[in-house]
């Protein structure tokens, strides 16, 4: 075979297709169509296997002669498709009918929390931080003063990761360990996430949970600046005008002087209930003043600044709020 002869072959080829297309009105013939034009067995196939039976200086020529006709069939069977399918969902739909109701999905209760905390300390000029959540453990750790002999390091609280001094996060706090050596004071920040610990699974303990831990430094910052600040939050997280916090002493590494916040009951008004062991009282989140310790990890002159710290669980938040009984409910897709 010449060029010419092979012109001629693909002009026949080509009007054969095009005599063949005007009946296509259906998937099955079109797929027929589809398989003898441009399948394993078609003259296309063929054609492509004799390229080699030409001269060297005329295959590039007549490689572009057979691919220009496979193209223009291609083409042809894709439009063909598109227009079957068309023709299909208009015999499918009856666009006269009445729609079919639908399930809406909602916000998992652990997604609202974040949307209302972030809203609510937006408001308050908190800006909203992110970080790794495999993390070094000098951020982790060391930079937050918690000393190598403390239990939090030990392997059955922390999930580490390799030799290399990396860990899955405990806390989010680490994301503000590095929101100070990246920023000079005054900082007003907020870091939700999710968290890692060697928990047992039960009602009110997980793995794997988050957090929103708080952090601001300025001069003259207050232990009562702390309390105003996580008075405004809670009462607008919970829409309750009328709570009290208590503050207990403790000790965090991090913090000094450390305290442990309760709040009044939201349930019985402090009157004492099932969910608060009937003492009228909530146990809901640790803070303090940033231990000067801290400071001088990321080069803050705590002469200068003072700062206040708090972290609080995001499911303990959504248990109270949303009156559930079981963290375990909120991982367990029951609608």
């Amino acid at each position: 075979m010449n060029i010419d002869e092979l012109k001629e072959t693909l002009d026949e080829l080509k009007q054969k297709f095009d005599k063949k297309k005007n009946n296509i009105d259906d998937k099955e013939s079109w797929n027929d169509l589809r398989v003898e034009f441009l399948g394993r067995k078609s003259k296309i196939k063929d054609l492509f296997g004799l390229i080699g039976d030409f001269e060297p200086e005329d295959r590039r020529e007549v490689g572009k002669l057979i691919n220009d006709t496979k193209d223009y069939i291609q083409k042809e069977i894709d439009r063909l498709k598109e227009k079957i399918e068309k023709a299909e969902d208009k015999i499918k739909y009856d666009l006269t009918l009445p729609s079919r109701k639908r399930d809406i999905g909602k916000e998992h209760p652990i997604t609202s929390i974040f949307k209302l905390s972030k809203e609510i300390f937006s408001k308050m000029g908190f800006d909203i931080k992110k970080g790794p959540e495999i993390e070094e453990e000098w951020y982790n750790f060391d930079a937050l003063n918690i000393p190598i002999s403390h239990p939090a390091r030990d392997e059955q609280d922390t999930f580490y990761i390799n030799e290399d001094k990396k860990v899955l996060r405990t806390h989010t706090s680490p994301v503000q360990i590095r929101a100070m050596l990246e920023e000079n004071p005054p900082l007003a920040m907020i870091a939700p996430g999710k968290v890692y610990r060697s928990d047992s699974i039960d009602a009110s303990h997980s793995p794997v949970f988050h957090q929103i831990e708080g952090l601001l430094v300025d001069k003259n910052v207050k232990f009562s600046d702390l309390k105003g600040v996580l008075y405004k939050y809670l009462s607008e997280l919970f829409n309750e005008s009328s709570i009290e916090l208590r503050f207990y002493n403790n000790y965090f590494p991090f913090t000094e002087p450390s305290a442990e916040m309760h709040m009044s009951c939201i349930f019985c008004e402090g009157k004492g209930c099932k969910v608060c062991n009937y003492s009228g009282w909530i146990e809901l989140l640790g803070c303090g003043m940033v231990d000067p310790n801290v400071f001088e990890a990321v080069d803050i002159d705590s002469e200068k600044y003072t700062g206040f710290a708090f972290g609080v669980g995001v499911e303990r938040l959504a248990l109270l709020k949303y009156n559930i009984h079981d963290m375990r409910y909120f991982y367990e897709n029951d609608i």
